[in-house]
């Protein structure tokens, strides 16, 4: 697997993953994130996607705290409430250097397409596991899955952009222990 990741970019996506309905959802999260994002992945596909979800959140997550050097001089926290057709979510994110998700999305129907629903979550967690950040995400309401989850994305790439965003007041760490561990 290979990540590339500019976290201070115009949106500029280049993904293959070999999961489609996830190549979207990057290809989303990138754009309204405004990070240029390169990945390029493959896995036991033939088997399901769940591997292959799994490692991109893994290895995505992993790219955002390295390329952020111990989140130092960054706004740390962010949010986003996407509105998608009929859908609504809402993520919050930390990036405090400990993993944890609050996940709340019923998505009403196991697939979308090939992709079984349950992999987002998989995804989100993988994400924040590695990227030691705290990830709340919230499906107020929607009735078509594939809206729902990509407003969820959409969310997560605009509350990435923000809590990324450089600030020049903060020295360090935004913490009062003056580290993020």
């Amino acid at each position: 697997m290979k990540v590339t990741l500019l976290v201070d970019g115009t949106g500029v996506p280049k993904i293959s993953t070999s999961v489609p309905f996830l190549d979207h959802m990057l290809v989303l999260m990138s754009k309204h994130g405004f990070f240029d994002l390169e990945i390029t992945a493959t896995g036991d596909t033939e088997v399901d996607f769940h591997h292959t979800v799994e490692d991109v959140g893994i290895c995505l997550g992993r790219a955002f705290r390295e390329a952020l050097n111990g989140y130092e001089g960054i706004a740390r926290y962010g949010g986003s409430r996407v509105p998608m057709n009929e859908a609504l979510a809402q993520v919050d994110i930390d990036l405090c250097g400990r993993a944890h998700l609050v996940y709340n999305a019923d998505l009403g129907k196991d697939r979308v397409g090939e992709f079984d629903t349950e992999l987002a979550r998989e995804f989100f967690h993988s994400f924040s596991e590695n990227a030691k950040a705290t990830l709340h995400i919230s499906l107020n309401y929607g009735t078509n899955a594939h809206h729902c989850i990509e407003a969820m994305f959409k969310a997560l790439g605009r509350a990435l952009d923000e809590a990324t965003r450089p600030d020049p007041r903060i020295d360090g760490a935004l913490s009062t222990k003056g580290t993020l561990t």
